[in-house]
């Protein structure tokens, strides 16, 4: 019987298991999520949540128990300076985990484990919060015959409009063009009537 023992072994000897975590936990610091199976995951929150709490409070003794457990000082720093500010009003529960179905080859359990708050989808979606307006059915209605009412606008009509401007537009200098070449026709015309008639006169 195992009564009272609810450490997860993970099939390995006590030392090589802590060293394990503490490696895990400042990937986990450093990256935010990782990828892992269900059962190192669930023994990983319960070990890096503790952690965390004791982040909040900056300290030179909750700093050296942290060391203690993480075995590595850049962690730490990162623990203290940017994980512990965000994570300071909520009370436990810092990390999330999901699964992910069963791996090809041993068919394992996966697993995702990550820092709720730094999962900018779920924050973001929680920070826009649909406000309901109350009121009665038939506000409701004239609202709505009000919204069908309005003309829906066509993006094709905007590009018809714009072809048919283009069109008067080339129309426009067609007929100015073949206005000058009236008048310089004119023109040469007439000088060449002037010309035949000083001939005529010299004659």
């Amino acid at each position: 019987m195992r009564h009272r023992k609810k450490l997860s072994h993970l099939g390995r000897k006590s030392s090589n298991r802590k060293s394990m975590l503490a490696n895990m936990g400042c990937s986990l610091i450093e990256h935010k999520r990782i990828n892992t199976t269900l059962s190192k995951a669930k023994a990983l929150k319960q070990f890096i949540e503790p952690i965390i709490t004791k982040s909040k409070l900056d300290s030179t003794h909750n700093r050296r128990l942290t060391f203690k457990s993480l075995r590595n000082k850049f962690a730490v720093s990162d623990l203290f300076r940017i994980i512990s500010p965000k994570v300071g009003d909520r009370p436990g529960g810092y990390t999330r985990i999901i699964k992910l179905g069963n791996r090809l080859g041993d068919n394992a359990e996966m697993a995702m484990i990550e820092l709720v708050d730094f999962n900018s989808i779920y924050s973001n979606f929680n920070d826009k919060k649909v406000s309901k307006t109350k009121g009665t059915r038939r506000s409701r209605s004239k609202k709505s015959i009000k919204t069908s009412e309005e003309p829906i606008e066509n993006p094709n009509d905007k590009i018809v409009n714009e072809s048919e401007k283009d069109l008067n537009k080339n129309n426009e200098l067609d007929n100015k063009q073949s206005d000058e070449v009236k008048s310089e026709s004119k023109n040469q015309s007439e000088k060449n009537k002037s010309s035949d008639l000083n001939q005529n006169k010299k004659d």
